[in-house]
């Protein structure tokens, strides 16, 4: 009689098929959009089984959603908040900060953009999940913003912050038009808003 021995091998984490599919989501839906990339594609680029996907994902819908998650995590707190915070202290100065963050990520060749930005004008279903995880997700920045307004003693944070909220979205399409000075401008105008706001507080006092 013959010994054989039997190789088990281990079973594929769950967990870890769901990352492989995030990050494959993320890649495409962050550099192509939303209707250029289908399920096929995500589940080609993560080498996962279709029937996995649908059992993390019920739909490429939820899909999305989760991307958008991954996005704020990423994008929002991981980079651009980390990135003003590490830049300047005074709350004043990270406003700006922010500029001379998005100056840099625009010189790159592959800008893919602001995915929340991308999702709004891809979607246009006000009652869609994504595009309200969309919403949320731009309300989220506008929070960082007014709390930066907020330590910087301006008259209205929210107000400030969504002004404030416009030059950075603008300065977003403008360089995705390939203006790759469009933080500096941005920038510039920030500065207006500031010395408007310091001349208003000075005419209340």
């Amino acid at each position: 009689m013959t010994d054989t021995t039997t190789v088990e091998y281990p079973l594929r984490d769950p967990a870890s098929a769901r990352e492989r599919i995030l990050d494959a989501a993320y890649d495409l839906f962050s550099r192509h959009g939303l209707q250029a990339v289908g399920i096929n594609a995500v589940v080609e680029h993560s080498g996962v089984a279709k029937r996995t996907l649908y059992r993390h994902f019920a739909s490429k819908d939820d899909l999305i959603v989760a991307f958008l998650g991954l996005r704020e995590e990423r994008w929002t707190k991981g980079w651009l908040q980390k990135e003003v915070e590490k830049r300047a202290t005074d709350p004043e100065e990270r406003l700006l900060a922010i500029f001379d963050v998005f100056h840099e990520w625009f010189q790159d060749d592959e800008l893919e953009g602001c995915s929340f930005i991308n999702v709004l004008l891809e979607v246009e279903n006000r009652a869609s999940p994504v595009r309200q995880a969309t919403v949320q997700h731009l309300a989220t920045i506008r929070e960082f913003l007014e709390d930066l307004a907020t330590e910087a003693g301006t008259r209205r944070p929210a107000d400030f912050a969504a002004r404030w909220h416009i030059l950075m979205k603008g300065s977003i399409i403008a360089a995705q038009e390939g203006d790759r000075a469009a933080a500096r401008r941005a920038q510039d105008v920030g500065r207006i808003v500031l010395a408007r706001e310091h001349a208003g507080l000075l005419e209340q006092s």
